[in-house]
C-alpha cells in the first residue's frame, strides 16, 4: 500500500508563487509512484497564532480551524515542505502551524524543498528542520534547494527547474519512501498506546 505524502505549501502571503512550487512537487511524487500524493495549502486553513486554550498534546482542540488542520496532517505518513526564506528562516505561518500540533506530526518523516534567491531557501530549510525534529518528526538531510526560482516559472505559470533539481528531488522522495515505510511500525505503536 502506497505512503501518504502531504505536500504543505508553507507561504501564505498574497501573490505567492508556493502553489506553483508544490504543484510540481506534487507531480514528482505521483511520478515517483511511491506515494499517495495530497497537496495541503496552509493558506485554506486560516490559523490564527495558537489560538487554542489547551495544550496542543492534548488534542482538545476548540477551533474548528485547528481540528481541519489536525485532520489533515493525522493521516499523513510523510511530508514534504515546500517554503520560501522569509530573512533566512521559514515563514512565520508555518511555524506557526507546527507548533499548532504535536501528536498530528509524530514519528513521520519529512523533506523541504526550499526555493528563493541565491541561497534557494537553505537557511530557512535548516531552521524548519530543527523545529521538526524537536516536533518528533525524522527530518531527512536531503534539502531541495531552488535557487532563482523566479526564472524557473514559464508564463503558464508553471516550474520548470533544471536537471539537478529534478534528480535531488528525485532522490528526496526515494529517501522520504524508505524513512515513511520503516516508521510505520513505529506510528503503529503511537496509535495503539493512543487508542
Amino acid at each position: 500500500m502506497a505512503q501518504k505524502l502531504k505536500v504543505i505549501t508553507a507561504s501564505t502571503r498574497p501573490g505567492r508563487i508556493g502553489p506553483i512550487v508544490s504543484n510540481w512537487v506534487a507531480e514528482q511524487a505521483k511520478e515517483h509512484g511511491g506515494f499517495d500524493v495530497e497537496i495541503v495549502d496552509l493558506a485554506s486553513f486560516d490559523l490564527p497564532l495558537l489560538d487554542e486554550p489547551n495544550h496542543p498534546a492534548m488534542q482538545d482542540y476548540t477551533q474548528e480551524h485547528t481540528k481541519k488542520w489536525s485532520a489533515a496532517i493525522a493521516d499523513g505518513d510523510a511530508f514534504i515542505f515546500v517554503t520560501p526564506e522569509y530573512d533566512y528562516f521559514p515563514p512565520a505561518s508555518i511555524v506557526n502551524a507546527i507548533q499548532a500540533l504535536v501528536v498530528e506530526w509524530a514519528r513521520k518523516p519529512a523533506g523541504v524543498v526550499g526555493y528563493g534567491g541565491i541561497s534557494g531557501g537553505m537557511r530557512a530549510a535548516q531552521e524548519l528542520r530543527s523545529l521538526l525534529a524537536n516536533m518528533n518528526v525524522m527530518p531527512l538531510k536531503q534539502v531541495v534547494p531552488i535557487p532563482m526560482v523566479f526564472g524557473d516559472i514559464t508564463e503558464e505559470q508553471t516550474l520548470t527547474p533544471n536537471d539537478e533539481v529534478h534528480k535531488g528531488t528525485a532522490g528526496l522522495l526515494d529517501e522520504l519512501q524508505v524513512w515513511a515505510e520503516a516508521l510505520t511500525p513505529a506510528r503503529q505503536e503511537l496509535l495503539r498506546k493512543a487508542a
